[in-house]
């Protein structure tokens, strides 16, 4: 099921799909060094085709702990090069992109070109293209911003223009084989909620995680209070893909894991209306980076 599966050194999965994968209310989460190792496999591609198929459904109906994320994502930060910045004034930002829009205009691109315009290092990292939607790097391409087609690549864009794009399978191409099998089982994997509390930078930067369904609040709420190791703002995204609102401000469910953050989030925000803009009608990746190049 993934390009580079291990054949002649297979982890053995039984004892753990049998815990995960007695359904929605039988099944029980591993332990952090059971789920570590198992996960671990998975990206190294020590895990058979039949055995990786169960463990992806079993997580899909039973979900994952916070603990059990805890340690998906441990393992997936050691099978990465993280990206390295010199110190300076802002912390990088991080910026996942893994769902395009429909109908609105996706403008991921604009908030991180606003940013670095004020000096705030931010990099984006998402898939290339996503049937049906408009991605951002289709955006970032149509304003002729390169796509980072390697590690020196990030660092050098970060280090000259203050942003870059990453396509997944520069940043951690084992999770992108991961990623990439939504493809062929026609559903998400717990891949897909990884790569969106991804941290890329060591030392760590900032973190803005988007979530789509009201359940995970409470698992990156938990997970985020419990392995602070850098800042996260969590905010619901809204018919699944990470954009800004066009028709409106809206108040939506949002959190925040750092002392001086959830004090500024305390004071609750008033619905409101934005005034009319031109956005595009027809919001092709053209007409959008056009948009944002005005």
């Amino acid at each position: 099921m993934t390009d580079s599966a291990d054949t002649a050194n297979p982890f053995p999965c039984a004892r753990f799909i049998k815990e995960i994968g007695r359904g929605p209310n039988g099944a029980r989460a591993l332990t952090a060094e059971d789920t570590r190792a198992l996960y671990t496999a998975m990206l190294d591609g020590r895990v058979g085709e039949l055995d990786l198929g169960a463990i992806l459904l079993a997580y899909r109906v039973k979900g994952e702990s916070a603990d059990e994320l805890a340690a998906m994502l441990a393992a997936a930060h050691a099978s990465f090069e993280p990206v390295h910045l010199p110190p300076g004034e802002f912390r990088p930002v991080s910026i996942p992109s893994y769902n395009g829009a429909r109908k609105q205009p996706n403008l991921v691109p604009l908030l991180a070109l606003l940013l670095a315009r004020e000096g705030v290092p931010v990099l984006v990292h998402g898939v290339t293209e996503d049937p049906g939607r408009v991605t951002s790097a289709e955006i970032f391409t149509h304003l002729r911003i390169a796509h980072a087609s390697s590690h020196d690549d990030i660092e050098d864009g970060l280090a000259e223009r203050r942003m870059a794009f990453a396509p997944i399978e520069i940043l951690a191409p084992k999770l992108a084989n991961l990623l990439a099998l939504r493809r062929r089982m026609g559903v998400r994997n717990s891949t897909h909620t990884l790569v969106k509390i991804l941290q890329p930078f060591a030392p760590a930067g900032l973190r803005l995680v988007n979530y789509t369904h009201p359940p995970y609040r409470d698992s990156l709420t938990q997970l985020f209070s419990t392995h602070p190791d850098a800042a996260a703002r969590c905010s619901r995204a809204a018919r699944k893909a990470k954009r800004w609102r066009t028709r409106g401000v809206r108040c939506r469910s949002t959190g925040c894991t750092t002392a001086s953050a959830k004090r500024a989030c305390r004071t609750s925000v008033p619905r409101a209306t934005r005034p009319k803009s031109n956005y595009p009608k027809r919001a092709t990746p053209r007409r959008t980076a056009a948009w944002i190049a005005m």
